[in-house]
């Protein structure tokens, strides 16, 4: 079928996907609540009132159910026969299909994971597990139908290592890890309004205008972006109407089901649609965020369970949230990245009590933390906070705003790299 009549079929059933989405959730959350899937949400006055949990499952079904209905348009043309039309498979494409197939079973898969996460409330190294078991059948596919391991070098190393470099296995274990972080990373920058939903919409949108840009101007890969197309669209469909829900003040909660399902959605395309290092471009401040995080994620400092923004009932704002630490306690590494970050002014940190004793802690004395039984209090590592930290307390919704631009502005930079300096590496 014509490439063009494809992408226009994609995107009125893409406008449908939303239409049923939007009207969807309403109708089902009630069903929710009754079924004891719902939240208080903390950054709101009324702590009576239940919102229903996990509505991305909805968006989710919404979008397995339009993608399964997509599957024959890819894959089928029609010629004329007399008066008739005679509908015929057109050049059919084992691996292309293949890749499609795989590409909804490892969808579907994390769809299911992340609702059992949202029901069960799974632990952090489980969540890490799934998404490398759900990746496997998309693995797989890739390694029998395209299997290119190859990357190439920049140029200030070809001199070293050649133009080129297999990297077998360890590229596979690559795509695998992408996909961890993919799932994990959206999951991570939540717990406000509309922040989950639309870092979602703003990624899917990126990869749609890198998509139309490869599609119009490269003559061999213009098949990938094609296929990444297919599966975006009505992705951005499903998100669009879940984030109107979801956006302040929030009817619904998204749920780790979505975080889940977009993270592998991405995953899916960038792998099978050849671009896995420019999808990393995209992920910037999800990029930061797990880097800034790693001293509570990696346990070198004490990680709350939730990390969420405090709310102040009387201003109706919300401030930077806080965990303690002791220096007697703390870890030496922990110290140190503590230390570095109140160098660069990326947290608050202020003293709670004052113990006399005497250091004993080498490192923590070299820090600037003194006393060994002093406790101190400082902001949560997430970029949530940060924007806090730096800009003060506000209102929730301005919160998700400031980060979504953010996330715009980081979109910016990705097509300046990828357009820009890139080239002059490779």
């Amino acid at each position: 079928m014509n490439t063009i009549i494809q992408i226009l079929i994609n995107c009125l059933m893409s406008m449908t996907a939303f239409y049923i989405t939007l009207k969807a959730i309403p109708q089902v959350r009630q069903l929710f609540i009754k079924a004891n899937l719902f939240g208080i949400d903390q950054c709101k006055q009324n702590k009576d009132k239940k919102v229903a949990e996990s509505q991305g499952v909805v968006a989710g079904c919404v979008y397995l159910v339009v993608m399964f209905l997509f599957i024959p348009i890819p894959f089928t043309s029609s010629q004329p026969l007399g008066n008739e039309w005679l509908f015929t498979l057109e050049d059919f494409r084992h691996e292309v299909f293949a890749q499609f197939i795989s590409a909804l079973l490892s969808i579907c898969c994390m769809i299911f994971l992340g609702f059992a996460d949202d029901v069960l409330d799974l632990r952090w190294r489980t969540k890490l597990l799934l998404p490398t078991i759900a990746t496997l059948p998309l693995l797989m596919v890739y390694g029998i139908t395209y299997n290119n391991t190859t990357v190439i070098v920049p140029k200030p190393l070809r001199d070293l290592v050649g133009y080129s470099v297999n990297l077998g296995p360890i590229y596979y274990l690559y795509l695998a890890m992408l996909a961890v972080f993919c799932t994990n990373a959206i999951n991570i920058v939540a717990g406000i309004n509309g922040i989950e939903a639309g870092q979602g919409l703003v990624i899917g949108l990126s990869i749609i205008v890198y998509n139309i840009i490869e599609f119009i101007g490269s003559s061999d890969q213009w098949q990938c972006h094609l296929f990444s197309l297919h599966f975006m669209l009505p992705f951005v469909a499903v998100t669009a109407a879940l984030l109107y829900h979801n956006w302040y003040p929030s009817q619904v909660f998204v749920g780790d089901t979505y975080c889940y399902f977009a993270g592998m959605t991405f995953a899916v395309v960038g792998i099978l649609g050849h671009f896995s290092k420019t999808m990393l471009l995209f992920f910037i401040p999800q990029v930061f965020n797990f880097l800034f995080s790693c001293p509570q994620l990696f346990h070198f400092v004490d990680c709350p369970r939730h990390r969420l923004p405090k709310y102040d009932v009387k201003t109706d704002r919300v401030y930077a949230s806080t965990f303690r630490l002791k220096t007697n306690e703390t870890k030496p590494l922990g110290a140190l990245f503590i230390a570095i970050l109140r160098t660069l002014r990326l947290v608050e940190y202020r003293k709670v009590s004052d113990n006399d004793a005497d250091p004993k802690n080498k490192t923590l004395v070299a820090t600037g933390v003194v006393g060994v039984n002093d406790t101190y209090e400082c902001s949560n590592l997430t970029i949530i906070n940060l924007i806090l930290v730096k800009f003060g307390p506000m209102n929730e919704k301005y919160v998700t705003i400031i980060l979504l631009i953010i996330q715009c502005l980081c979109t910016c930079l990705a097509f300046f790299i990828r357009y820009g300096i890139s080239r002059i590496f490779y």
